[in-house]
């Protein structure tokens, strides 16, 4: 197990804000639009999600096709980049329809050196040994590899990379075991587990791991996850969430001007 449960990020405090798919309920879901609004209001870490084209490049999009965030139809590990590119990732906001899906490269590129990430492996393509691997180089030539969680909710997709990458700390997504599971570094319980186990965080803290609850609107129960010590809050509105929380977030952290605000 990696001795790190989740990046440590300087200057800030826990728990810190992980921006659900970016500003995701005020941008198109997974765009680079979403992720700059998203750091602009204060999220600590990104959180994304990981697919690979037909040509091998990983882009950042949560479902198994392009039907529902884009203009689009098709299975994305079936559509290379160049005819992904093509796609609006408007998510049905016309002010948006220039946005793309963007590529993991793209996204690391906006990604400041003082905010971290967690990257959720949504295909199977990542049972593969050389799909593991290949995405570790990535990480690690795109900077970013020490501030990093690699998550799922399948442990298959997650085994390679403690031979492969073991100081990269890896999440376990659930919404059913209502314990802690002993082999991650970071724990993604659905939130009313947290409720029907009020011991999870002081156990899971106990072993050394994390805990942030799968809650995209936090806000009703955020009293309850700072008593019980979660070390992050998803959220599908870091603003929201920042300001509940009273975390004011830094001025101008990203100097593109150019994204239109959400109306």
């Amino acid at each position: 197990m990696a001795t790190r449960s989740i990046p440590s990020i300087p200057g800030k405090e826990k728990p810190y804000i992980m921006a659900h798919r970016g500003s995701k309920a005020l941008m198109p879901e997974n765009t680079l639009a979403a992720f700059r609004r998203a750091l602009q209001d204060g999220a600590d870490l990104l959180e994304t999600d990981l697919h690979q084209t037909a040509d091998g490049i990983f882009v950042c999009i949560h479902d198994s096709t392009v039907d529902r965030t884009t203009d689009g139809t098709g299975k994305v590990s079936e559509m290379s980049l160049a005819e992904l590119k093509k796609l609006s990732a408007s998510c049905g906001m016309p002010e948006y329809r220039s946005e793309k899906i963007p590529t993991l490269a793209e996204f690391m590129a906006i990604l400041p050196e003082d905010r971290a990430t967690m990257l959720e492996l949504k295909s199977d393509c990542f049972t593969d040994r050389d799909v593991c691997r290949q995405l570790i180089d990535e990480l690690t030539s795109g900077g970013i590899a020490e501030r990093c969680v690699l998550g799922s909710f399948s442990m298959a997709r997650l085994q390679h990379f403690r031979d492969l990458a073991p100081d990269i700390p890896l999440a376990w997504l659930t919404l059913t075991q209502i314990r802690p599971e002993r082999e991650s570094n970071l724990l993604g319980p659905f939130w009313p587990i947290l409720f029907i186990n009020p011991f999870y965080t002081w156990l899971a803290h106990r072993r050394g791991q994390g805990v942030c609850p799968l809650d995209p609107t936090p806000e009703r129960r955020l009293w309850y996850y700072r008593l019980i010590g979660c070390d992050a809050i998803l959220t599908d509105n870091p603003g929201l969430t920042c300001k509940k929380m009273n975390k004011c977030p830094q001025k101008n952290p990203v100097s593109d001007t150019s994204i239109p605000e959400a109306t």
